[in-house]
């Protein structure tokens, strides 16, 4: 792949996990100072990375949101959490990942993403207080 086709390729992956309206403002948001940067997260995380073979969306969603927790980027993780659903995570896939990562990471960290994932699926609309089936 070249590098036009490796952006290309990147920004359907980056639009179809991320959804159009995120993509959309962040490609509104270009400057100068910041359009590199953009472009090369477009060509590198999502047209080298998220496009390979070796994993499928759904284990690089529970990755990504392990990695992000590791990390508090809160900010990333909350576009994760609501992302992952289009890529096939259950609330019960990530309940488990913050499980996990309470002993990996700390306990703080997974409470505060606890939170922070009621917080998302409140906004989204979907009931973060139901009962879950697992």
């Amino acid at each position: 792949m070249d590098e036009k086709q490796r952006y290309a390729e990147g920004l359907k992956v980056r639009r179809e996990v991320l959804g159009d309206a995120h993509v959309d403002r962040s490609l509104n948001a270009l400057t100068e100072f910041n359009g590199e940067f953009q472009e090369m997260i477009t060509r590198h995380a999502w047209g080298d990375i998220w496009t390979r073979p070796g994993l499928p969306r759904h284990t690089r969603s529970l990755i990504t949101i392990a990695m992000l927790i590791g990390m508090n980027r809160s900010e990333e993780l909350k576009l994760h959490l609501r992302a992952a659903a289009s890529n096939g995570v259950t609330r019960a896939e990530i309940k488990e990942v913050l499980m996990q990562s309470a002993i990996y990471c700390g306990i703080p960290a997974a409470n505060a993403t606890f939170h922070l994932a009621e917080s998302v699926w409140d906004e989204l609309g979907v009931e973060s207080r139901q009962q879950d089936p697992t």
